[in-house]
């Protein structure tokens, strides 16, 4: 991403029952690595929040009905790589 760029705005489904901003954390985790430059630093252009909150919002959005509804896959995929991380880490509680 250029200096001062925000990533383009994702393409909402307005029949989800997620709310725009968590249809976007979702596009992000599906999209992130089209955008040249470090994942951090385009959560912060894009949502205007820490990578801390960010992670902490996406393990909430993925343990609902709402996401799983919204794109099955990737939410799949991301409950998946939660968990192994966990394993490897030992630990129950891991923000990411």
């Amino acid at each position: 991403m250029a200096e001062g760029e925000v990533l383009v705005d994702f393409v909402m489904n307005p029949d989800s029952e997620l709310d725009e901003r968590s249809q976007q954390i979702l596009n992000m985790e599906k999209l992130w690595w089209k955008y040249a430059g470090a994942k951090e630093q385009a959560i912060t252009k894009q949502f205007s929040m820490s990578p801390t909150n960010y992670y902490q919002l996406l393990n909430q959005l993925i343990e609902t009905d709402a996401a799983l509804a919204y794109d099955p896959m990737l939410v799949k995929r991301l409950r998946r790589l939660r968990s192994t991380r966990r394993r490897v880490s030992g630990t129950a509680g891991s923000g990411r």
